[in-house]
């Protein structure tokens, strides 16, 4: 009786903890398409989110790239199918270690900051102090988040995948001594647009989903500096395993076999 009353209560917690999500998330977004909206909170929101998480992004982006085509070239030429790299750098790059490790980078970073924002204005009351200044805080602190993070991230997937394949370029050209034209002509010979819009349709979701659990956690913090650091930690850990979660169901969306 003591393990199923401790499995009912964990079952129960995990429905609480789904359906506040679930009311967050509707409340958010319902916010985002009714005005008033606050352009400048949106675009500081923007500058945090793409601009200042390009370095590490691209830093991220072209290593990739680089080990991608040196991993290719060592087991491909086991089937003396080394003209195949380029293609497997590209698709790689586009469909999946772009997004994912994008959207990981940016997750490790502004969740974090976001959680610990929203996190120490709850515990220090600035959030009750917002609402009687007649201002929504879903309007003024979660809406403009959400925001520039749906916008955001695709951009920096873009310049991701952009470096991601330039590093595999690099190690292709003046590595492995591949003819620099004919490892250009073999990246665009098999590139489809759905390989680059799948990509950019996970980088908007990843967004979204990396602002929303910062936002979340952050903002149903308590507990002064203790709650604010668990709900840091939370925002980071959630956001990476959605990330992950969904990146399998758009790939499924996109590309499944019957």
């Amino acid at each position: 009786m003591v393990f199923l009353a401790a499995t009912g209560r964990a079952f129960l917690i995990f429905l609480e903890a789904t359906g506040r999500l679930a009311l967050f998330t509707g409340s958010a977004l319902s916010h985002c398409v009714r005005p008033p909206l606050y352009p400048r909170q949106i675009l500081r929101q923007m500058i945090d989110i793409g601009y200042y998480s390009l370095p590490v992004v691209g830093l991220t982006a072209l290593f990739t790239g680089m080990v991608l085509a040196l991993q290719s070239y060592s087991g491909f030429s086991r089937f003396q199918a080394e003209g195949a790299i380029a293609t497997v750098v590209v698709l790689s790059i586009t469909r999946e270690l772009g997004p994912v490790l994008a959207g990981l980078m940016v997750a490790g970073r502004i969740g974090a900051a976001m959680a610990a924002e929203i996190g120490t204005m709850r515990v220090t009351e600035q959030i009750d102090a917002l609402s009687t200044l007649s201002t929504n805080p879903y309007k003024y602190l979660v809406a403009p988040r959400l925001i520039a993070g749906l916008t955001m991230v695709p951009l920096l997937v873009v310049v991701a995948d952009i470096i991601g394949v330039f590093g595999g370029f690099l190690v292709g050209v003046y590595r492995l001594d591949f003819n620099a034209a004919s490892y250009i002509n073999r990246t665009w010979e098999f590139l489809e647009p759905i390989d680059v819009i799948s990509g950019l349709v996970k980088a908007a979701i990843f967004g979204f989903l990396i602002a929303l659990m910062g936002c979340y956690h952050g903002y149903h913090s308590k507990g002064g500096a203790q709650g604010v650091g668990a709900a840091t930690t939370n925002a980071v850990v959630s956001a990476s395993i959605m990330i992950l979660v969904w990146n399998y169901l758009i790939t499924g969306l996109f590309f499944s076999t019957k």
